[in-house]
């Protein structure tokens, strides 16, 4: 993809606004462009109040145009940006057209996310069970680590695949007793990728989905049949049960 045409369409027109639902749709669908500099990082801009601001724009060219001191723009969807945001704490992301731009708080890319399938039922994105590597050592690590989280109260790990693109991923759902935006799992998910978990170069990219117990408990309860690999943790009695297929059993700690 080139161009988004159906961001362009929206903030051209100067309708975010008055089309909210329609632009973070289109958001993503479709996913935007990030400014990145010389190294390969992402360039932030800031807001009035000096805090980053994520940019996306509707195409490279409308970077170009916008931002010509990037070295360039990588195309990232949803579940990248969410990565992103998880990864430096950026709370608000700038969508850019030639004419206009509109700001999106990250929280309700989550929800839009959620809304439009990106989950375990939903059209765009198929779950299944992984035995990569990476994905047993997430889910020993959460095992070993999810008692320092006591609002987390389960994790599934699985193998994500886009039906639009065929882009697959490693995908940690996680249900929380907490509000979402969560705390609670960011902290965890983050204490897994830089304490337990290693990446090597062609490592999957590994994403992640808070989910509210109560909130989402249809998302919770079409997740428990589809033979991922769960950790759960029953802050009752302190015990975590780990189900994979690996074992005969389920395996209580």
């Amino acid at each position: 993809m080139t161009v988004n045409t159906a961001l362009a369409d929206i903030l051209d027109r100067g309708a975010a606004a008055t089309e909210p639902d329609q632009l973070l749709a289109a958001l993503v669908d479709h996913g935007v462009f990030v400014p990145v500099q010389a190294n390969g990082s992402v360039m932030f801009l800031r807001n009035e109040d000096g805090s980053p601001l994520l940019p996306g724009y509707v195409s490279d060219a409308c970077r170009a145009e916008r931002l010509p001191q990037a070295s360039g723009a990588v195309h990232c969807d949803a579940l990248r940006l969410m990565d992103i945001a998880q990864q430096t704490g950026v709370g608000v992301l700038g969508l850019f057209s030639t004419a206009e731009w509109a700001r999106v708080p990250m929280p309700l890319l989550y929800r839009t996310m959620r809304e439009r399938g990106q989950r375990s039922g939903g059209e765009q994105l198929r779950l299944s069970w992984s035995t990569h590597p990476v994905a047993r050592a997430l889910r020993d690590a959460a095992a070993r680590r999810i008692r320092e989280f006591p609002a987390v109260r389960t994790v599934w790990v699985s193998q994500a695949r886009r039906v639009d693109t065929g882009m697959e991923h490693l995908m940690l759902h996680v249900a929380v007793d907490e509000p979402l935006p969560s705390a609670s799992a960011h902290r965890m998910m983050e204490t897994l990728m830089t304490e337990d978990v290693v990446l090597g170069e062609g490592s999957p990219q590994v994403a992640l989905l808070p989910l509210n117990t109560t909130e989402h408990a249809v998302t919770i309860a079409e997740l428990e049949p589809m033979g991922l690999d769960t950790v759960r943790s029953d802050r009752a009695t302190g015990r975590v049960e780990v189900v994979s297929r690996e074992y005969d059993a389920p395996n209580g700690t």
